[in-house]
């Protein structure tokens, strides 16, 4: 039930050479003005729950490629465990947590980012992008936070809504909060995009399906309600779009960096490509990976899906002269 467009899957290695030697001359040229500091915009990526900065430097390279320049908030794995702060507040166990203080240290890691892309770009237009968490969190820094020069919010495979009533919040809270204040398109200067991935359909505990299809509906029914919701694995596209938002849905796309790939890679590839190895492989595992597969599991910064949404970051001449290399 995974379902992807076949033609996702055609290498790249069947271009003419002419073709491939100008797309290679074009970004090698995009590349170099970013790196002069004459990037016309900057990109600050916001990671998800259990992803780390380094989980998301193929997406940044793509990125620069593009004449984009890119920061990543600097967020360690480890970092995550600091949100267990919130159970020594009452409102935790009520389910009416509120975000701040439990997510400072996060937030204090995007503004360290964001005010990085300004001193490298003098200013530029800046996207905030950001990756499953990162949505919601991104919300709340464009609240509490200086979001001076951020024209645009683009989220990846994010939770931005509250579950329905009756069923468990598992922010405890916070995205319920966040809703409430500030919900849909909320700022009215800032162009929203919102991408969700039909990778696989969920299904009931007790009812017809897959073992994958009824893991991953039991989370898709966690976070909308719908064990049989589409979804990217992990986030179903009903909570991933916000009202007045740019709406993008691509089939096949997972949900993380980890345990994706353009040629499908096992967990001990992972792990032995990652900086804090098991921790990688744990985290592959959490987001849906297998001990052994090897088939390719695109995820949303895929070389093969990023030109379904990237467009909405790109000048529009940067736009034809990626589709003129392509």
């Amino acid at each position: 039930m995974v379902a992807v467009s076949h033609s996702i899957w055609a290498p790249s290695t069947g271009w003419a050479p002419a073709q491939r030697h100008r797309r290679q001359r074009l970004v090698a040229s995009a590349a170099a003005e970013a790196a002069k500091g004459g990037a016309q915009r900057s990109v600050v990526i916001l990671p998800g729950l259990g992803n780390n900065a380094k989980d998301y430097e193929g997406l940044a390279g793509l990125l620069r490629d593009r004449g984009l320049h890119v920061e990543v908030a600097p967020v360690s794995r480890l970092d995550w465990a600091r949100n267990a702060s919130g159970l020594r507040y009452a409102d935790y166990w009520r389910g009416t947590l509120k975000p701040r203080p439990t997510v400072d240290w996060y937030l204090q890691r995007v503004a360290q980012a964001t005010e990085a892309a300004k001193r490298a770009t003098e200013g530029a237009p800046m996207t905030l992008l950001a990756h499953s968490a990162g949505g919601w969190l991104g919300r709340l820094f464009m609240l509490d936070f200086d979001r001076t020069g951020i024209d645009q919010f683009v989220s990846l495979g994010s939770p931005l809504l509250p579950p329905p009533e009756g069923v468990i919040d598992q922010t405890r809270g916070i995205l319920t909060w966040v809703n409430d204040a500030a919900p849909g398109a909320y700022h009215s200067e800032v162009q929203y995009t919102t991408v969700a991935g039909r990778y696989i359909q969920g299904a009931p505990l007790l009812g017809p399906g897959t073992w994958q299809q009824r893991v991953v509906g039991a989370g898709y029914k966690q976070v909308c309600g719908d064990a049989a919701a589409w979804g990217d694995g992990v986030v179903p596209v009903p909570s991933a779009h916000l009202e007045g938002a740019q709406q993008i849905t691509i089939e096949g796309a997972y949900h993380s960096p980890l345990g994706a790939s353009e040629e499908g890679r096992s967990l001990q590839s992972v792990e032995e490509s990652s900086d804090d190895g098991d921790e990688a492989a744990a985290a592959a595992v959490a987001a849906g990976a297998t001990e052994g597969g090897r088939a390719p599991r695109l995820w949303y910064g895929s070389h093969s899906l990023i030109d379904q949404w990237v467009h909405v970051l790109q000048p529009a001449g940067t736009q034809a002269a990626a589709s003129a290399a392509s």
